[in-house]
């Protein structure tokens, strides 16, 4: 299997550096045995010269070679500068005088890893995880070393604990997301070597056809999987999905109500079921059925527009324009789905002689509907142009031939 190296962002390694160095030359100050070198050196990183700065520390371990801050600087200068071997050295320096060294374990463990060198770099940065286990960033960093090696299940526990510690760092949930795919991949890849007739093979595969948007595929693969576990929960509310959405509602609601014989308690099989009553036009089937996975479920997407859309079909209008209301402001919902909403209480409201509110609605209605338009042209004209470059230039003139 080809190894898959995850690389992290850089500019945030940088940051971290910056913000490390920027703690050890602050705990140093009027440290015993500091040289002036050093202090000239600090004021150097303060300015961002690494240059002066490597140059300064270096000469403060020639003038006090037990003064484990010098090292330490020295050794995250060196690996700024992509010095790494000198980089390890210093830091490895650091670490005889004061083993424990806060972030030294780490950013010895980055030099080994930007070395492609995996094993002494997860050593070192288990150690600092060891150490410091409220450090964030060393979690990440295992994980990514993990990841680098290929050890899905040990960087997704590692990125998982990074993401506990500090749950809005960007680099961290991204690489946390690379882990766990990976572990996923595994998995399946797993699966396959396992058992490739298993219903399960048909189940990833029409999944997958379903994600790609191509739904004969996905009903094909759960046909199958269902032939091998024709009493499987799930199966047949998946397929039900799939026949929506290739537009085939009789199969569709066969589908739906098997799934219901085999297990009476799923939820999403009786509400998708009553959304596929109210586009048949079924009203009296459609609220029932939305009410009852409701009150076994709360928190069902969309859940008010579909019950308005019932309600309507019921003749239900001011019930109908509660929900509706609901629906226009729910947190989660589709674009579209809001656009209808507003749609479809302008006709409520019209049938309430509401006249002004129907107005409102519809006007608010089309406002969504063109911004919607004018947003799909930008992203057309930006596809376009990433297609056709050319297209986009202006066509040479007599005066200036290309």
């Amino acid at each position: 299997m080809r190894k898959i190296r995850i690389r992290p962002l850089f500019a945030a390694m940088t940051l971290m550096f910056l913000h490390v160095v920027g703690a050890v030359i602050l705990s140093a100050q009027n440290s015993p045995g500091e040289p002036e070198s050093f202090r000239q050196a600090s004021e150097a990183m303060r300015r961002g010269d690494l240059n002066a700065a490597g140059d300064g520390f270096e000469a403060a371990t020639k003038a006090s070679p037990s003064f484990a801050p010098a090292h330490f600087n020295l050794g995250l200068v060196r690996e700024e500068q992509g010095r790494f071997d000198e980089a390890i050295a210093s830091l490895q320096k650091a670490l005889s005088l004061k083993p424990g060294m806060h972030g030294a374990n780490l950013f010895l463990g980055i030099a080994y890893y930007r070395m492609n060198r995996f094993e002494p770099a997860i050593t070192a940065v288990k150690k600092e995880t060891s150490v410091y286990p409220k450090d964030a960033s060393a979690w990440m960093w295992h994980g990514v070393i993990a990841l680098a090696m290929d050890h899905a299940e040990d960087a997704a526990a590692a990125l998982d604990q990074a993401a506990s510690l500090a749950p809005d760092s960007v680099d961290i949930l991204y690489h946390r997301g690379q882990a766990h795919l990976l572990v996923s991949k595994n998995s399946y890849l797993k699966m396959f070597k396992a058992d490739p007739k298993s219903w399960r093979v048909h189940q990833v595969l029409a999944q997958a056809s379903a994600q790609a948007e191509r739904p004969l595929d996905a009903i094909a693969e759960y046909q199958e999987a269902i032939k091998l576990a024709p009493m499987q929960p799930g199966l047949h509310e998946e397929l039900g999905s799939e026949y929506s959405v290739a537009a085939k509602p009789l199969d569709a609601e066969a589908a739906f109500q098997r799934e219901l014989e085999i297990d009476p308690h799923n939820v999403l099989a009786r509400y998708k079921l009553g959304v596929l009553y109210i586009a048949q036009g079924d009203g009296a089937r459609a609220k029932g059925l939305i009410e009852a996975a409701a009150n076994q479920e709360a928190g069902l997407r969309h859940l008010d527009y579909n019950l308005g859309r019932a309600e309507m079909l019921l003749g239900n209008d001011a019930a109908a324009a509660q929900h509706l209301e609901r629906a226009t402001s729910a947190p989660g919902s589709d674009s579209e789905v809001i656009e209808q909403a507003w749609y479809q209480l302008g006709i409520v409201y019209r049938h309430l002689h509401r006249m002004q509110d129907a107005q409102k609605a519809m006007v608010t209605f089309q406002r969504l509907k063109d911004a919607e338009a004018e947003n799909s042209q930008k992203i057309l004209k930006r596809l376009e142009a990433k297609q056709n470059p050319s297209a986009t230039q202006p066509p040479p003139s007599p005066e200036n031939p290309q």
